[in-house]
């Protein structure tokens, strides 16, 4: 084997392996009912505090997703359905370029969003909350 192959060749069990645990991952949230109680373990943060995290509900949103019904999805998770796409081409785009992905500013930008969308999906009120079906 020449070594130039090498790295192209585990390049690409990389790239298989990943994509055959995220169609994985996806057929389970997508088969299974994540607004079931009970389906998935309890976040820790909302067990704890009562609030909800940034990712509260982001799993329900995928499911959402899957099944074509995004103003579900929105209520579930509105910034993760907007933020996971930009991040993932964020990501592309500066891989093809060869420049690192995560810089000072994207660090900063990802803690900001997190921590505002954090306080704000907690404010009394607040109309956006994941969902739970009753048992």
């Amino acid at each position: 084997m020449a070594l130039s192959t090498a790295p192209t060749r585990g390049r690409l069990y990389t790239a298989l392996g990943t994509g055959a645990v995220v169609v994985g991952a996806l057929a389970y949230i997508g088969l299974g009912d994540p607004h079931r109680p009970n389906f998935f373990l309890p976040c820790p943060f909302h067990a704890a505090t009562g609030l909800y995290c940034p990712g509260c509900g982001g799993l329900r949103m995928v499911h959402d997703v899957l099944h074509l019904d995004l103003s579900a999805a929105v209520v579930d998770n509105v910034v993760a359905l907007i933020g996971l796409p930009l991040l993932l081409a964020w990501i592309v785009l500066r891989r093809r370029s060869e420049r690192p992905w995560m810089t000072p500013v994207a660090a900063v930008t990802i803690v900001a969003i997190a921590v505002t969308w954090t306080v704000v999906r907690n404010l009394p009120g607040f109309p956006l909350v994941p969902t739970v079906l009753d048992g």
